[in-house]
């Protein structure tokens, strides 16, 4: 397992619900891949995405990724002049389908832009309604608790950690990091459950930088998985690589077929896992290629 690449499929709109999500879970059941999808499980209100148009690089980062092209009018539209549609409500019968298929499932959020961009400055009442609201249906569609959490936009608080505790989860992928790591405190106590955070760097933050473009952006991550060592976590989103990145996303998964790597989900790859994580702080931080401050794998705490 040291060798896997774990999969992570964020799901953040209704339309990558009910269009990206069953394409991505065929082709990866046709590459025989395994993947734990996270769902956004309210209202689509990305259109409320624009006040994010005055943060440093977002601009940039909308014009390199063609966000009209991958999201479309509507969906851009929803929240604002759009009524934002329940995902959860609307697309039940096809989170339900994932999970049949043998896909591992879990919490994105309730409303992505809403956690993306209030979280970092929440207080603890708002986060726990936000997180209540995501686990509350993610049990009306499932039938059962989540076990699984990756917050929207790598953006957490103290109070989204406490309620990962709280509320049961086994596992979460929070952060972009290096290594699988027990999160902790500046005094060394857990503050959530393990992490697997994205080691490897995504879609959206490679095109239009340095000659990627899509058909060529899977080699920037393949580069990018050469130089790192143990299993790797790559996060896609069913809004690109289901829809027009597609095809990029299946020569990525035939090139890891072909160096033997396996494809798998978070809680295959903590159960394979026999290391002992080690214990890190979570710090705010930036990513290359992604606009604003992202929660980041730290240094050991002291």
């Amino acid at each position: 397992m040291n060798d896997a690449i774990v999969l992570k499929v964020d799901v953040d709109t209704w339309r990558g619900t009910r269009e990206g999500v069953p394409l991505l879970a065929a082709l990866l059941e046709r590459r025989h891949a395994q993947a734990t999808f996270l769902f956004s499980l309210g209202p689509d209100h990305t259109g409320r995405a624009v006040r994010r148009a005055l943060r440093p690089g977002f601009a940039q980062k909308v014009a390199r990724t063609s966000v009209l092209e991958h999201y479309g009018l509507r969906t851009l539209l929803y929240g604002t002049l759009l009524p934002g549609p329940d995902i959860g409500r609307r697309e039940a019968a096809t989170l339900r389908a994932v999970a049949a298929a043998g896909f591992e499932c879990g919490v994105h959020c309730w409303d992505h832009v809403r956690w993306q961009d209030g979280v970092a400055r929440a207080g603890a009442a708002w986060t726990n309604a936000e997180m209540d609201r995501a686990c509350g249906r993610f049990g009306e569609v499932f039938g059962r608790a989540p076990a699984l959490h990756g917050a929207a936009g790598w953006q957490m608080n103290e109070h989204a950690f406490a309620a990962e505790l709280r509320c049961g989860f086994e596992l979460a992928s929070d952060c972009r990091g290096r290594t699988p790591f027990l999160p902790v405190d500046a005094a060394g106590r857990t503050i959530g459950p393990p992490q697997w955070p994205t080691t490897l760097p995504t879609f959206d933050e490679l095109l239009g930088r340095d000659g990627c473009d899509p058909g060529n952006v899977e080699r920037a991550v393949l580069a990018a998985c050469a130089q790192r060592a143990g299993p790797q976590v790559y996060t896609l989103h069913a809004e690109l690589e289901g829809g027009k990145l597609r095809p990029a996303f299946e020569r990525l998964l035939g090139a890891w077929a072909a160096e033997g790597r396996r494809c798998v989900g978070l809680l295959q790859a903590q159960a394979a896992h026999a290391a002992t994580l080690p214990r890190c702080t979570v710090v705010a931080g930036s990513v290359p290629g992604r606009s604003g401050m992202l929660a980041l794998q730290g240094p050991a705490p002291g």
